[in-house]
């Protein structure tokens, strides 16, 4: 079992900037793919970005492509989001989000509780 706690989010004007973070326990982090999906009212949830096991992989979805930057810590078992650029369109739970997989899968097991990101506009 893998335990996934979010970190990060909040309210933030459009144009500005949020990092999220997400601590992951109870498997080794380095035979985990982690990604982060974001999900808004009335829309399943979407893919966001991912990462493979060593950081070496990355993907992302279209729209936040050039604006956001995922990257991992194997030491500390963390995984971040840095958003920049922010758009109201942004505004989303969004979820940490993991797997035993050596690549960037399409798909997760394991899911975190959620943090709210508001961007104003």
């Amino acid at each position: 079992q893998v335990q996934l706690v979010e970190s990060g989010g909040g309210l933030v004007q459009a144009g500005g900037s949020l990092r999220l973070s997400c601590a992951a326990s109870g498997r080794p982090f380095s035979m985990l793919a982690m990604g982060w999906f974001r999900r808004t009212p009335g829309k399943e949830r979407a893919f966001v970005a991912g990462i493979n096991w060593s950081g070496g992989t990355t993907n992302y979805a279209d729209s936040v492509k050039g604006r956001f930057t995922i990257s991992r810590d194997n030491a500390k078992s963390t995984v971040d989001l840095q958003m920049n650029s922010l758009k109201p369109e942004d505004t989303a739970v969004y979820y940490c989000v993991a797997k035993f997989s050596r690549l960037v899968p399409a798909t997760y097991d394991y899911w975190g509780q959620g943090t709210q990101v508001t961007v104003s506009s």
